[in-house]
């Protein structure tokens, strides 16, 4: 049993071979590179970059939650999968508190409507 087999539950150290479990279950998987963020603007880019979003994106945190949580953006089940998530968090507490509340209340409204966000760290917290 792998983690794609149970519901998603906040932040999960992302297995080993994360994109091919997810493959398997047919779960769309979106990597964030963190490792250059800096402020939130990169942090914004980065999201772009890595969730494959419309450059009409808003660049903010309320246009972040919308397309997470809205079906005609975003696949019924999905994984993000943070890279250097940690070096991340040393870097911008702040910062990361702010993009970890804004997934998870993202996966929460995506539970309601009974679809599934993973959000995955390849680095435990």
């Amino acid at each position: 049993m792998t983690l794609f087999h149970t519901a998603p539950d906040g932040l999960q150290p992302a297995p080993h071979d994360a994109r091919a479990l997810a493959a398997g279950q047919q779960i769309t998987t979106h990597e964030v590179q963190l490792a250059q963020v800096e402020d939130k603007g990169s942090l914004m880019t980065a999201l772009v970059a890595g969730l494959g979003l419309r450059p009409t994106f808003g660049h903010n945190w309320d246009a972040l939650y919308d397309v997470l949580t809205d079906p005609a953006e975003f696949p019924d089940k999905s994984a993000i999968l943070l890279r250097h998530h940690e070096p991340f968090r040393q870097r911008h507490p702040r910062l990361c508190e702010q993009l970890e509340g804004v997934l998870l209340d993202a996966q929460a409204e995506n539970r309601e409507q009974g679809r599934q966000l993973w959000l995955l760290t390849d680095t435990p917290s």
